[in-house]
């Protein structure tokens, strides 16, 4: 065969010749050799995580590495029942991420699925509809409106075909393709003869000899790079690990060095062993995993509620920091679907209204309804749009699409609205020639049979339209057009291009019978002009407006004019004081020159792939975390550099998709910034977690810390230690555990939306956690050494004594698991009682500590006794201490807060 890239230079009936096939196709037998010589026409994937491998990377962390190891030595001491619990958390923990993980290569492979197509192809002289995988280089393959190219391949016959190529070259508008010999060399974008799998038929028809499928196409070849791109490892996914090793690390040390000190000062070796390490199993946070997991995926179910598709796991807390949102225009910010907005006919200027492609709608002018049926002009026009079109119009459920041309869609469904159905139309009026449109006149004429004779129908540019017409139809009737007339109609088209709409003109002429020519489309009867647009969508407006209050700019990127994205932007209050640029602009600057402005630019307008990749690198330079969408090949790379890539489920490419961390399944705006608000909710309960864990860990280690150093100079009698082993594993699975994961659902802060984005690489350990977490700790020690002293200076004993002091600390981290539902609110701002999984944890810790405290088969097992009335009184008002002193510490927060304003 030869070089792909030679096909666009060869005649077609050399194309054929050399692909051994002919213009009735290849013979079936030997499509199905040629099948079995070159394989199946798909994208070669990169070979898969197998589910075992997907399970075993779980276990790849530091942390739960520790935890192995904690199970291993419980196992060996005898502490059985304790490492049976500890197993069971990390299975469950990683269990959550392989679940979570294996369902998105799962949705994946689902969404590949859903866009598999079916190809036209002539074989053996007749038209046949096979799956696109089974097409081989020389199938003529069959190309009409709406088809969906399935490879690539050389023209051998166009009529009016026009292809959207934006997902391979970013190229916007449709191309239009011809099938004469291209000399010298092009790139893709300007192979006018050569149609590319990936890309869609917009209009016309074709025929084509498939040249190149699967890997060989170039959609094949991009995908090939973009496979050999390394993914790096995500800020949490770092942070984690690195806190997990520090905080193992740290624990396992300082625990083990007190239990060396308690057999310096007397205790047995075996006790202290057990001892250290269950104070050393207390102090590793064995929960976080869970906790991690549990939080992104309930994160990532709600976000594939609200339309975001989580490809990788930890990418749903970077969007959290996201500071900006560069979006394409159509379809995410706009409704992806042309709409006609303002109509000029009669002299009369008339507004439409609704958006999208639902025939639902009114026309008025002036603010007054007006009714079709009594205005003849107005119906005239319409009816012209609809029956000079090659769309169609079709409704599936409820949901109405358009097949073919969106500018000729935004002309039926306007008639549709008008009552004027275009299938009724075409049975009145058949169509009995055309006189079809092409870039160098600009216009489209057809003629139908009518009750008064033949009659043309023509639109296009206005300016063409209106130089053709000598009449004008208003008040009801046919007279000359005036020097006045035209000056009027320029004029108010110009305003409607200056408000951003995509004007055409609209004209008639009665036909005597006779050959159709170019000849029929001079002397006509001028009719009036339309003024469309592609709308914002509603909800873009109050996503936009969401993210400015949270701190994150939205910028627009997209192909189209500036005129039409600095209008869209203005309406979406996305423009307001910034800059808006070109890509020609764009390409006047200077990297070190972008960098300085980058954030002043709010649209970019008429951009490449390349444009964009330029705009991340300088965003990024300026310490920036930037979300970017893209749905072509060629936004891969700006998508693979941005900090979280987001893919578009409906418009996008699977080469895009694969590129991309998030996929939007609905294309929409708003869909980013739920993501965002998600990702900050996560964030926020991985850090309360974090906060009320360490916080705990802290005051158990300064409590024993304390105990064993400080013990002669408390005056505490020799081998006095406030807690045993079994208390302390009881404290670190009972109450650093389902309150701690409760946590992990916490419903977010009422002003988790007005907050500023958290700078790029700040980590959970700010000035004031780590503040709440010392003082919390601290506060904890000191009441449980106060109780513990009081209890034995008051001759209660070392059981009760132990036992006062493990219920106080039970209960302390209880008032600490409110106070930690935020750093910096009162908990009384954000309700106290609002997290209903805390609640339960509360009282079902709580009642299995009556248990433990009233069950004499457990007293001696756990060094407990039957509280009376006083004692419960004295722990619970010592315990509750702790919850002023948090408050009152976040209140000093909160003034340094105001003081810097």
């Amino acid at each position: 065969m030869a070089e792909e890239q030679e096909w666009y230079r060869r005649e077609a009936e050399d194309a054929l010749s050399a692909l051994k096939s002919g213009r009735d196709g290849l013979a079936p037998p030997e499509a199905q050799k040629r099948l079995r010589r070159y394989g199946a026409n798909e994208l070669a994937e990169k070979k898969g995580v197998s589910p075992w491998s997907l399970f075993l990377q779980q276990f790849k962390s530091f942390l739960i590495i520790i935890l192995l190891i904690a199970v291993v030595l419980s196992a060996i001491l005898g502490e059985v029942a304790d490492a049976v619990i500890i197993g069971i958390i990390i299975l469950f923990a990683s269990g959550l991420g392989f679940v979570q993980e294996y369902r998105a290569e799962r949705a994946m492979e689902a969404l590949k699925r859903m866009a598999a197509p079916m190809a036209s192809v002539r074989r053996g002289g007749k038209e046949v509809e096979i799956p696109a995988r089974e097409l081989v280089p020389g199938d003529i393959i069959i190309l009409r409106t709406g088809d969906k190219i399935a490879a690539d391949a050389r023209l051998i016959e166009a009529v009016n075909l026009k292809t959207g190529e934006a997902a391979l070259t970013g190229e916007s508008t449709p191309v239009e393709k011809e099938d004469s010999v291209i000399g010298g060399e092009a790139p893709v974008g300007d192979r006018r003869n050569m149609v590319y799998m990936g890309t869609a038929v917009i209009g016309g028809r074709g025929n084509a000899i498939v040249t190149a499928t699967g890997m060989d196409t170039e959609f094949g070849q991009i995908a090939s790079l973009l496979q050999e791109v390394k993914a790096e490892r995500t800020p949490l996914e770092i942070n984690l690990d690195r806190t997990g090793k520090w905080i193992a690390i740290s624990a396992l040390s300082l625990c083990f060095l007190l239990a060396g000190l308690g057999v310096l000062r007397g205790h047995e070796l075996l006790e202290m062993l057990i001892w250290g390490i269950a104070l050393a199993v207390a102090a590793v946070p064995e929960a976080l995993p869970a906790v991690v997991a549990i939080s992104l995926s309930l994160g990532v179910r709600r976000m594939a509620k609200r339309h975001a598709l989580i490809r990788k796991l930890p990418a749903v807390e970077t969007l959290g920091s996201t500071t900006f949102i560069c979006s394409d225009k159509t379809g995410t910010l706009t409704q992806g679907k042309m709409t006609v907005r303002r109509i000029y006919a009669d002299d009369s200027s008339i507004d439409v209204s609704g958006v999208g492609y639902e025939p639902e709608g009114e026309f008025s002018a002036g603010g007054e309804k007006l009714s079709v049926e009594s205005q003849s002009a107005l119906e005239r026009l319409l009816l012209i749009g609809a029956l000079c079109n090659d769309t169609a119009l079709t409704a599936s459920g409820r949901v109405w699409e358009v097949s073919g041309d969106p500018t000729e869609g935004s002309l039926l469904v306007t008639a549709a609205k008008a009552g004027l159905w275009p299938e009724e139309l075409n049975r009145q009026f058949p169509r009995i020639g055309e006189i079809p449109f092409s870039s160098e006149r600009k216009r489209m004429t057809t003629v139908h049979r009518t009750p008064e004779g033949s009659v043309a129908y023509s639109k296009g540019a206005p300016e063409l339209v209106l130089g053709s017409c000598r009449y004008i139809y208003a008040e009801g009737r046919e007279r000359e057009l005036t020097d006045k007339d035209r000056e009027s109609i320029i004029a108010v088209g110009r305003g409607m291009s200056d408000d951003a709409l995509r004007v055409l003109g609209l004209a008639y002429k009665r036909l005597d019978d006779g050959e159709i020519s170019e000849a029929i489309e001079q002397d006509m009867v001028f009719t009036g002009m339309v003024g469309m647009i592609d709308p914002p969508r509603p909800e873009a407006k109050k996503a936009i407006e969401r993210c400015y209050r949270a701190g994150v700019k939205s910028v627009m990127i997209t192909g189209d004019h500036k005129k039409t994205a600095v209008a869209i932007a203005r309406e979406l209050g996305l423009l307001k004081e910034g800059l808006a640029l070109t890509g020609v602009e764009l390409d006047a600057l200077s990297q070190p020159e972008l960098e300085e402005m980058v954030e002043k630019i709010e649209v970019y307008a008429r951009v490449s792939p390349a444009h964009k990749l330029r705009v991340v690198e300088a965003l990024t330079k300026r310490g920036h975390v930037v979300a970017m969408t893209g749905d072509g090949v060629n936004d891969a790379p700006a998508l693979k550099k941005a900090d979280i890539g987001i893919a578009m489920g409906i418009t996008g490419t699977d080469v895009t998709t694969e590129a991309a961390d998030m996929v939007l399944t609905d294309d929409n705006f708003a869909s980013i910034v739920a993501a965002i608000e998600e990702g900050r909710g996560i964030f926020s309960n991985i850090k309360k977690y974090l906060m009320y864990l360490l916080s705990s860990n802290i005051g158990e280690i300064l409590l024993m810390a304390g105990a064993i150093l400080f013990g002669p100079l408390l005056g505490l009698p020799a081998g006095a230690i406030p807690l045993v082993a079994i208390q302390i594993l009881w404290v670190n699975l009972a109450t650093d555990g389902l309150p701690a994961i409760a946590l992990s659902v916490d419903p977010p802060a009422p002003d988790l939306m007005k907050q500023k984005p958290r700078p790029r690489g700040q980590g959970v350990f700010t000035r004031e956690v780590v503040t709440l977490m010392v003082v919390g700790g601290v506060w904890s020690c000191l009441v449980n050494l106060g109780v513990f002293k009081w209890a034995l200076d008051a001759g209660r004993g070392m059981l009760e004594a132990q036992a006062l002091c493990f219920i106080t600390l039970v209960l302390i981290q209880f008032f600490k698991a409110y106070n930690f539902r935020s750093d910096k609110q009162s908990i009384f701002k954000i309700g106290f009682f609002k997290n209903k999984w805390l609640n339960i944890a509360i009282v079902w810790e709580i009642a299995l500590l009556v248990v433990i405290v009233y069950t004499p088969a457990l007293q001696p097992s756990f060094h407990t006794f039957s509280l009376g009335g006083f004692d419960w009184l004295l722990v619970v008002l010592l315990a509750a201490t702790v919850f002023p002193v948090l408050e009152l510490t976040k209140a000093f927060f909160r003034w340094r807060e105001r003081q810097k304003i």
